[in-house]
């Protein structure tokens, strides 16, 4: 991609904190969350894999969702640990580019998969007779493959909008990753289409996985409350706890920060927003997935009992 009319080679990202005593604190805490996801997410792509008994359409959504959070988490934390490390907030101008292009990707990238997951246990609950052949491997493909290219389209816009602006000199970034807004902010050149196209994005981007969430489990609802026994309700209903939870966490810190009257610490919200989606939530994905679930619990403890055997 070309760079052009850029008066601005680097930015310096501010981080969380300016605190120099915090910066040690700070450096543990993300290190630990980062290698907690990085491990976690892997492990239950691996449980997944090497368990026939999990080749299902619900366990090939959740391995996509487990990877699509390490990638989500990588993307903006080990920048974070350098900079914290090396006392640098510096980032060149196309390392900015590729972060809030994989940013926004794997972001957006999750709450359609969510979406998606959503879709899968409406079908197994609602349609159960009917759910081998309509979530065959084809549609399962499809409705991965699908969000993929949405996602990386509107990254590619939004990317190739932020390249053609001219930035003014000594430009500093108040977040701990290069993020659109933030940068628009710095921007010496007419913004107004970027920021339209923000704004349709957004629209699209963010109600579109909502909306169908919400008529997903409406109508999960529905079919639960049509079961005659208690006992069969609880079990049809279980199935969907984990992605609740988690679809409860994403969806909750979103509307937590956002939904308040504005204020002067916009920037702090966005920070706090960014924190819980990016760092937070995929740190936390495995151990909701993982000690909710007993079949991710049986195939976890059979990779282990492979990694004793193969190391004796």
């Amino acid at each position: 991609m070309e760079l052009k009319n850029q008066t601005v080679l680097e930015f310096h990202l501010m981080g969380l904190s300016e605190n120099p005593d915090l910066q040690p604190t700070l450096f543990g805490l993300f290190l630990s969350m980062y290698l907690v996801t990085v491990f976690g997410n892997l492990l239950i792509i691996l449980a997944i894999v090497s368990d026939s008994r999990l080749h299902t359409p619900m366990y090939f959504f959740l391995c996509n969702l487990s990877l699509v959070d390490i990638l989500f988490s990588s993307t903006t934390v080990p920048k974070m640990l350098v900079n914290i490390q090396t006392q640098s907030t510096a980032i060149p101008f196309s390392g900015c580019l590729a972060q809030m292009y994989a940013f926004h990707l794997f972001g957006t990238m999750d709450s359609f998969l969510l979406a998606v997951m959503a879709i899968d246990r409406l079908v197994a609950i609602a349609y159960p007779l009917h759910y081998s052949v309509l979530m065959s491997p084809r549609v399962c493909g499809l409705l991965v493959g699908g969000p993929w290219v949405i996602t990386n389209l509107q990254s590619l816009v939004h990317t190739c909008l932020m390249a053609q602006l001219t930035f003014c000199a000594g430009s500093e970034i108040p977040h701990f990753f290069c993020d659109l807004m933030p940068l628009l902010k710095l921007s010496c050149s007419d913004t107004h289409t970027n920021e339209l196209v923000i704004f349709a994005f957004g629209i699209i981007m963010g109600l579109s996985p909502l909306s169908c969430i919400l008529i997903s489990y409406i109508c999960i609802f529905r079919a639960v409350f049509r079961i005659p026994s208690a006992q069969g309700k609880w079990k049809a209903f279980s199935t969907c706890g984990s992605h609740l939870t988690v679809v409860s966490l994403f969806y909750g810190t979103i509307f937590a920060v956002y939904l308040q009257p504005a204020s002067p610490t916009s920037s702090q919200k966005d920070k706090i927003a960014a924190l819980m989606c990016g760092v937070v939530i995929p740190t936390l994905n495995p151990f909701i997935y993982s000690l909710r679930n007993k079949d991710m619990k049986a195939a976890l403890r059979k990779l282990g009992s492979k990694a004793v055997l193969s190391h004796s």
